[in-house]
């Protein structure tokens, strides 16, 4: 059975496996193409012929990997935390532009949602008075409702966080991964990169190398020039593609960050790329992304710890070569092995 890796293909497919058939995912972009190609109009029974001349295809260029439940069970659990932060960052924008709206000031060196701003907050909640006036009913009761949302993300946050660490702390693969720079268990703010890295992934056998891996991550620039380039200007066309999963995009460009500010051979890969952080620096966050993707293919997939000084490749060390010494008084010359 093939059907396409849209919406809610998880438990059709779950379901199919059930009944003892066996289901494959096809590429969405890749149908759609294809139907264009032919010239076909947009309708379900066209794209169901289509799908079932998949199969008969000599190689497998439409199909895409089909999660298993435990992965995808894993990244439920990461976006659905990505979507609570996503509310809590909605709901302090409102807050500041209701404060916008009405002229409420404090002071700029407070953090509004940190230890004094929320002192200030609950303070202007409770009777509605700031240094500029009172504020009106409506904008009042709009302030506590938004303060009220506030504590139950946070609170519900604490609980995702909570469960998430009883689960990555018995996972051995999460704590190689935190032993790279840039990743973590849990970095400040609540971050699990780790997690996002094992759940989005899934399975690293699945990529050959780690090129692969960099093109579904959107870390793969694409190159569109047309003619010949120009030697004395920088290429043009150079892209980021978006044809791949994006959650793991992010998290490698926020660990180039954490990376960098480690310092190491990161900070200097990252001051070569921008002249010393003055131009470029999201190119050259990107390319400390990159180096991080091939880092992570080969902490996963050979399953060893991080160094920072990799060992050697097995067969790239030559042995020295001997060099001539003469003995004194005799003017004859010995061989004298220099040991490696």
């Amino acid at each position: 059975m093939v059907l396409e890796a849209s919406f809610g293909w998880g438990w059709i497919s779950d379901e199919l496996e059930r009944a003892g058939l066996e289901p494959h995912l096809s590429n969405c972009y890749k149908v759609e193409q294809m139907r264009k190609a032919r010239g076909l109009a947009k309708t379900n029974e066209k794209d169901a012929d289509l799908l079932s001349l998949l199969p008969a295809e000599a190689t497998r260029w439409w199909e895409v990997w089909r999660a298993p439940p435990s992965v995808r069970d894993g990244r439920e659990w990461m976006r659905h935390r990505a979507g609570l932060v996503a509310v809590q960052t909605e709901t302090k924008n409102r807050i500041h532009a209701l404060f916008h709206r009405h002229g409420v000031f404090y002071e700029e060196t407070t953090d509004l949602f940190g230890g004094r701003g929320r002192r200030f907050l609950q303070t202007l909640a409770r009777d509605g008075r700031h240094a500029g006036g009172v504020l009106p009913p409506g904008a009042l009761e709009t302030l506590r409702g938004l303060m009220r949302m506030l504590v139950h993300l946070r609170a519900e946050l604490a609980t995702v966080a909570w469960h998430l660490h009883r689960r990555l702390v018995r996972d051995p693969l999460v704590r190689r991964l935190d032993g790279i720079p840039g990743f973590g268990l849990i970095l400040p703010g609540g971050t699990f990169r780790s997690h996002t890295l094992a759940a989005e992934i899934g399975d690293i056998g699945r990529f050959r190398n780690h090129r692969r891996l960099a093109s579904y991550a959107c870390l793969a620039p694409w190159s569109k020039d047309t003619g010949e380039a120009d030697r004395t200007r920088a290429p043009l066309g150079r892209h980021l593609g978006d044809r791949g999963n994006r959650t793991l995009k992010w998290a490698f460009i926020e660990a180039a960050h954490g990376a960098v500010r480690h310092g190491g051979r990161w900070r200097v890969m990252f001051d070569r790329a921008t002249q010393g952080g003055k131009k470029n620096r999201g190119r050259g966050y990107i390319q400390v992304a990159r180096e991080l993707v091939k880092v992570v293919h080969v902490v996963w997939s050979r399953g060893v710890e991080y160094c920072e000084t990799p060992p050697p490749r097995p067969g790239s060390g030559r042995p020295r070569r001997r060099r001539r010494t003469s003995r004194p008084g005799t003017g004859q010359s010995s061989r004298a092995m220099v040991p490696a």
